[in-house]
């Protein structure tokens, strides 16, 4: 089953069985060996090696493959010399890898895999595994639950920022009061993680995030609504523009070669989770146009960056999908066949479609094609029968609990009717973005968009929700719909549509 799952991606599959086999429930052979010993090449070697887990994964390729090695050494003389060998040295970079907070990415599976094997091989008192035990000690929440991730506290904000830019003036994002926080996440120094140069962005203000594709293209949007606010003095100006550039110039040195962008490492592309993916790569588009205006025609970071966007574009007409759809790759759908997720997907290119003004291109009116076929019959989006299992989604949607025919989610029709807003003619409204508005409108009177639904993948497809998702979602569409039907330059009341507190959502 496991294999079946999970297929040729080890991330996941091995540290289960190997928990299964301390656990004395499988036999030490079913685990396969992870070569722990590549741990000891540079980092710049890594994507060369082959590895068998993603990129992200390199603490759980050091401390499970050091207890499989341990428990069951290979037979051949020289294999087992090597990996004695490097023992030692590939602990090293696990303690150099591990954060402050003792959390790798801040995330309690990954660390609880390193802890369990260093403590099974004799190895408690070791300083990797003291400080993964006071991680997951200090994670735990009060209900005895852990989170897959500390928080999202980043990606939250940013998300919130932007989505309230398309319902506010920029002068009332400035009392948010949050761009000294936002820019306070930039790295500025190599991290120890993945090697990645400074400049980019996590989805966490704590130690154990790491820079990415999707965070780091999300805050570069949010400084420039920011910077949009006339109580800016030349100084904050000053600030926002050089974090820009470092994040603008982060993104450009890790497109691969394929035109697209991967989530945190340049290069690989053997495995699901370390490959393009479109919704990375659409989100880097907007932002790269965000600030593109910003830049002179003599700056040669303009003349880069329109390169960048050229190859991406190239890269989504290639993996759009024969129907119209594109799939993301951080985002699914527990009910589709496939657990993806083509209406997450399809509107998040869209979006990058409608910032470079390319909505009338054949590849932008088949997606449009695609989600307007894909509208339910409710009015929403997605969603399927988990969600209608949901006693709150039928007493408000039926009003009976036999019904499972309406099936939409609050987060899937947001992004949806976002999408169909871009394509549609200058203040009007299509008839299924209509219907979308109405379904999104009634959901929030009834307290839908309270409740979220697992959407989002740790790696590794680990469902995870996020209880911001469907207010942020929410509020970015209708206040697109508000802006579309007063104009460009409308109010709405803030009354309405504010979110509280961003930063302080407990996440996945």
């Amino acid at each position: 089953g496991l294999r079946r799952r999970y297929g040729r991606d080890k991330t996941f599959a091995v540290p289960i069985l190997t928990n299964a086999a301390l656990a004395g429930l499988a036999d030490w052979r079913e685990v396969s060996p992870l070569p722990f010993e590549a741990a000891c090449f540079p980092q710049s070697f890594y994507r060369f090696l082959q590895l068998p887990v993603v990129s992200y994964a390199i603490p759980a390729l050091v401390a499970i493959g050091q207890a499989r090695y341990f428990h069951r050494p290979p037979r051949n003389p020289l294999l087992r010399w090597l990996r004695r060998a490097a023992v030692g040295r590939s602990l090293e970079v696990l303690r150099r890898m591990q954060p402050a907070s003792g959390g790798y990415l801040e995330a309690v599976p990954l660390t609880s895999f390193v802890t369990m094997s260093l403590a099974a091989t004799d190895r408690a008192d070791h300083a990797v595994t003291r400080d993964g035990v006071r991680f997951l000690v200090d994670s735990v929440r009060p209900d005895g639950s852990w989170p897959i991730d500390t928080n999202l506290a980043c990606w939250n904000t940013t998300l919130s920022i932007n989505a309230l830019a398309n319902a506010e003036p920029a002068e009332s994002l400035a009392e948010l009061d949050c761009l000294d926080w936002v820019l306070g996440c930039q790295y500025h120094e190599r991290h120890p993680f993945t090697g990645a140069d400074p400049g980019g962005w996590g989805w966490s203000d704590l130690s154990g995030a790491v820079p990415d594709a999707d965070d780091t293209p999300g805050a570069l949007l949010a400084i420039a609504h920011c910077r949009r606010g006339e109580t800016l003095t030349d100084a904050d100006r000053q600030r926002i523009d050089r974090a820009a550039r470092m994040g603008i110039r982060w993104l450009l040195d890790l497109q691969n070669r394929d035109g697209g962008w991967p989530t945190f490492c340049r290069g690989w592309g053997k495995l699901p989770f370390d490959r393009s993916g479109a919704d990375l790569t659409a989100h880097v588009i907007r932002a790269f146009a965000a600030w593109r205006p910003s830049l002179s025609d003599a700056d040669l970071l303009k003349q880069e960056i329109d390169r960048a966007i050229e190859r991406g574009f190239r890269y989504l007409q290639r993996v759009q999908r024969a129907d119209g759809s594109w799939y993301p790759l951080w985002f699914g759908n527990q009910d589709h066949p496939d657990e993806e997720n083509p209406v997450y997907g399809t509107s998040k290119v869209l979006l990058a479609y409608r910032d470079t003004n390319q909505m009338e291109t054949s590849e932008a009116q088949r997606g449009l094609a695609w989600l307007t076929k894909a509208q339910n019959g409710d009015g929403g989006w997605g969603g399927g029968p988990s969600l209608a299992e949901n006693s709150m989604v039928r007493s408000v949607t039926t009003g009976a609990d036999d019904d499972h025919s309406i099936v939409s989610s609050v987060e899937e029709t947001a992004l949806a009717v976002e999408a169909l807003l871009a394509g549609g003619r200058p203040n009007t409204i299509e008839r299924e973005a209509e219907a979308g508005i109405a379904w999104l409108i009634e959901a929030v009177e009834a307290g839908r968009h309270r409740e979220s639904w697992p959407i989002g993948f740790y790696f590794a497809k680990l469902w995870y929700y996020e209880k911001l998702y469907p207010q942020i979602f929410t509020v970015s569409a209708l206040g697109q719909a508000c802006r579309l039907l007063l104009g460009a330059d409308a109010e709405v009341p803030p009354s309405r549509l504010s979110l509280a507190h961003p930063t302080n959502a407990t996440a996945r």
